[in-house]
């Protein structure tokens, strides 16, 4: 006799480990969404954030690369390979800073910001049509009131 087996169920043991736990599965459809949207653009969503940071940045377009990695957020060691590949694709320059040569910054291009214009247009789209659920609203709601306390 065939017997169904039932998926089994995982229950974090407290609430903040179970709200944590939402709190990732929504980041990771939400990213999901976004690298969808982003891949007829030839970006990852990675790209997107760091050129959209440089992009929007009151800096004429040009952040060191420790404020970089904050913005996104990413592993130095990740915006380095990130930053080399925008670089290869002519949407970003890196350079040293004058007055310390250890400080590297990386500075948008026109082809970047071109980029950022025309990729922006579906990853608003995916973001909207993500977070337009109330469960969804109210989640990443109560996600960005804790990234920002």
């Amino acid at each position: 006799m065939a017997t169904t087996k039932q998926d089994p169920t995982i229950s974090e043991p407290t609430e903040v480990e179970r709200s944590w736990s939402r709190t990732r599965l929504f980041e990771a459809s939400v990213r999901e969404r976004l690298e969808a949207a982003l891949q007829p653009h030839g970006l990852a969503c990675s790209e997107y954030a760091a050129l959209a940071a440089l992009h929007f940045s009151d800096d004429g377009g040009h952040l060191r690369q420790q404020v970089l990695a904050a913005a996104i957020p990413v592993q130095r060691s990740s915006l380095s390979r990130l930053v080399g590949r925008l670089q290869q694709q002519g949407l970003v320059e890196r350079y040293h800073c004058v007055d310390d040569l250890r400080g590297v910054y990386t500075q948008i291009t026109e082809a970047g910001r071109a980029k950022v214009r025309e990729a922006r247009v579906s990853y608003l789209a995916a973001l909207e049509e993500a977070l337009a659920g109330d469960a969804t609203h109210a989640l990443s709601t109560t996600a960005a009131a804790a990234v920002d306390d």
